[in-house]
């Protein structure tokens, strides 16, 4: 009776394993980001990520998104925004095997080019999660500067801003033309943008390639997408536009948290930052810490010393980006407190 048991759940598990991989993206803390709360399907294997105004769907092999979905509507795109912050870091949440590194993109010749875009987020705390390195992609610089900053995503944020109720947009990139970085973070050679307007049921997708050359042409259909990318993104475009909001009323309401991991920069030592720090562990809204540094390590003991003197929690700094190239200094000095909040 043991065996058959064993042999019945070694073959559950073996059909776990060969099955199309979709359950493992759950995304149970942010589904009300996604149409209709329905996860896209995709044989490619990921992590699910939730921040607080976006989520990622990870791959650990290729180091970047497979898909960022975000939810915006003209309210939020018209309020006040923060200032922009430039200070990208390594995502805690991932395995330190799995994670793009900030060593990795240093003289690649290409940007770290954003998926859910800094320009879309409408708060200090979103705008800071936006440059998680597991929101990056590595882009043509032109490019990311140039056509898809001005004919890409531009253009999304002002349809936004006219349309009539929330908007979806997934965001992503596929194909290979090599890697970069020590951890050969792939480099895509197509990227792309899916917009859909529940209310119009209307859905369209920017294809571009990831050149300093590449030209605009005109959106391909939700139907191109699927087949040049793989993904089934869930739409319900046959259905009639108001069957598209059914399970609103009885969705989960927005959250003030989502994901509950955010970054706290120090290039100098901050009393001021600590003791918040300190405040919210004592508050008991803190569930663990994690201190990144590249070669300041004084910094970063520093900060941990600190905050374990005041509090019960066990601080170990990890040194997340080795440096590599001699002569540069850029973003080396910087220590990063990824905050996990409860």
């Amino acid at each position: 009776m043991k065996l058959k048991r064993k042999l019945l759940t070694l073959a559950a598990l073996l059909a776990c394993l060969l099955a199309p991989i979709r359950a493992f993206a759950l995304f149970e803390e942010c589904k009300e980001l996604f149409p209709n709360q329905q996860v896209p399907i995709t044989t490619q294997a990921g992590r699910d990520l939730c921040f607080d105004s976006f989520a990622v769907y990870y791959s650990s092999q290729d180091k970047k998104p497979i898909y960022t979905v975000e939810k915006l509507s003209r309210e939020q795109l018209l309020a006040p925004h923060p200032r922009r912050s430039n200070q990208f870091y390594e995502e805690a949440r991932l395995p330190f095997s799995e994670r793009a590194l900030l060593s990795d993109y240093r003289g690649s010749g290409y940007d770290r080019g954003h998926n859910a875009p800094a320009g879309d987020m409408s708060n200090e705390r979103a705008m800071a999660q936006s440059f998680s390195l597991a929101n990056m992609m590595p882009q043509a610089r032109q490019n990311n500067q140039g056509i898809w900053a001005k004919n890409v995503e531009e253009p999304t944020r002002l349809y936004a801003k006219r349309a009539a109720g929330d908007i979806y947009v997934f965001t992503g990139s596929t194909g290979n033309q090599g890697s970069i970085g020590r951890g050969q973070v792939t480099i895509p050679s197509h990227l792309y943008k899916l917009v859909y307007d529940p209310n119009k049921n209307l859905a369209w997708a920017y294809w571009i390639e990831n050149t300093n050359e590449a030209r605009m042409s005109p959106p391909i259909s939700y139907a191109d997408l699927i087949e040049k990318t793989g993904i089934d993104f869930q739409l319900p475009l046959n259905k009639d536009p108001s069957q598209t909001q059914a399970i609103a009323p009885n969705a989960k309401p927005n959250k003030a948290v989502l994901g509950g991991w955010y970054p706290v920069f120090f290039d100098v030592y901050s009393p001021e930052k600590v003791n918040g720090i300190v405040t919210r562990i004592r508050e008991g809204k803190v569930a663990s810490i994690q201190i990144q540094y590249d070669r300041n390590e004084e910094l970063a003991k520093r900060i941990a010393s600190q905050i374990e003197s005041q509090t019960a929690l066990f601080i170990s700094p990890i040194q997340s980006s080795p440096p590599d190239t001699p002569g540069v200094t850029y973003e080396r000095n910087r220590v990063t407190a990824i905050i996990r909040s409860k």
